[in-house]
């Protein structure tokens, strides 16, 4: 009960500060853009909630693309997200963004070795692009690890 109303107070400071990092972003005609990536189940959508429960959604929104359709695929890798990122005053929450192409995609077969590596290759200077334009890009990794207990053996002295 004491664990989950101090987490309830912690939420709604935290909360609050969103509220006013928004109210700077439109104040300032700032972009941001803040990645939500991770495991499957690991609690990206559930935290975009959270994230956005009281901000304005005049000034925000979130982005989930569905897989590439055709047209998308014979572009440019980036292109499909360039149309999605913030405008002057605006935040962008991406569940899931273009690191689809590192992390899920060539486990999942979906991209080729070459694909993959250009990416790698790319995707720094894309990111500075966006850097030297203006865009604050925020990253969050999410994972949940189940840890095994393990009995260690000591060895008996001689």
């Amino acid at each position: 009960m004491r664990k989950t109303l101090l987490y309830e107070q912690e939420l709604r400071q935290l909360q609050v500060e969103l509220v006013r990092l928004q109210r700077w972003v439109q104040n300032e005609g700032k972009r941001i853009a803040i990645l939500v990536e991770g495991r499957d189940a690991a609690g990206k959508g559930g935290t975009i909630r959270r994230f956005t429960e009281h901000l304005n959604p005049r000034a925000m929104r979130v982005v989930a693309l569905p897989k590439p359709t055709d047209a998308e695929r014979g572009q440019w890798y980036f292109q499909r997200y360039i149309h999605q990122l913030p405008n002057r005053g605006e935040i962008v929450f991406f569940d899931r963004s273009w690191y689809n192409r590192a992390v899920v995609e060539p486990v999942m077969g979906f991209c080729t070795k070459k694909e993959h590596q250009r990416f790698l290759q790319q995707v720094p200077e894309f990111e500075h692009m966006l850097y030297e334009d203006g865009v604050t890009i925020i990253k969050f990794w999410f994972s949940i690890e189940t840890r095994s207990l393990r009995v260690w053996k000591r060895a008996s002295p001689l």
